[in-house]
């Protein structure tokens, strides 16, 4: 594994990199917002994971994310925050971050998070294999108005594709499609979409249900729907013919 971990705080880096050791990956680190871009856009699709501190020098972790998505909507990026305001944890994951752990953190704990994010994103978008043009899309999901193909990592609402899908959205949006108008709640989605157990914090699952929504509507009409109360549900029966 690649991985770029944008941290400021050296002894932070430092401890990380140990423990990156360890696990025998290659980490490089930045220390501010403006070194942290020079070193993405040198090699921008080599990255597999990125993490992302919010309080940087130079360019914050906000700007970061924001430009590092307008270069890849599919690198997996965990935002690392001694923030605890609901609103900021919210806004960095609306700004691209697939996950977040709130800064002071166990360092086995980022770990686990990193490999089951690394996990989701082994086959992402940038990496799918190419189709040829007389050469008919296998789904693993197909309804009347939606398709989707785990091989190639493709879904399409009325026959248009749902673009800038991150690996995370695609989990989302696949694992609720796969089971057409059953309700799941967030707690459910944690751990069959990030991979890690349930720790009261629902805004991940929120962030990514709002950004999932957005680039579906720009192909067809909401087929995410929220059951106040319960959670969220997939069913495209409303869609006009």
């Amino acid at each position: 594994m690649k991985l770029l971990m944008i941290e400021d705080n050296k002894s932070v880096s430092q401890m990380m990199g140990m423990f990156f050791k360890k696990e025998d990956w290659d980490a490089s680190f930045a220390y501010d917002g403006n070194e942290a871009m020079e070193m993405f856009n040198e090699t921008p699709t080599e990255w597999d994971i990125i993490t992302l501190d919010l309080n940087l020098p130079g360019k914050d972790g906000m700007q970061v994310s924001s430009e590092i998505r307008q270069v890849s909507p599919t690198v997996p990026i965990i935002m690392l925050t001694a923030r605890d305001s609901e609103s900021d944890q919210v806004l960095g994951l609306e700004m691209g971050a697939d996950d977040y752990v709130t800064k002071p953190f166990s360092p086995i704990t980022l770990i686990a998070r990193i490999k089951a994010l690394h996990r989701r994103a082994e086959l992402n978008p940038t990496e799918r294999p190419a189709r040829a043009a007389n050469e008919t899309p296998q789904f693993d999901i197909q309804t009347e108005h939606f398709q989707l193909s785990t091989k190639t990592r493709e879904a399409y609402l009325n026959d248009q594709p749902i673009e800038g899908l991150t690996p995370k959205e695609f989990d989302l949006l696949r694992t609720l499609a796969q089971k057409p108008k059953q309700v799941f709640s967030r707690e459910q989605l944690l751990q069959l979409v990030w991979d890690y157990e349930y720790y009261g914090d629902e805004r991940t699952v929120d962030a990514h249900i709002k950004k999932l929504r957005q680039k579906m509507e720009k192909v067809g009409p909401q087929v995410i729907q929220t059951v106040w109360g319960v959670g969220y549900k997939f069913d495209d029966s409303v869609v006009d013919a």
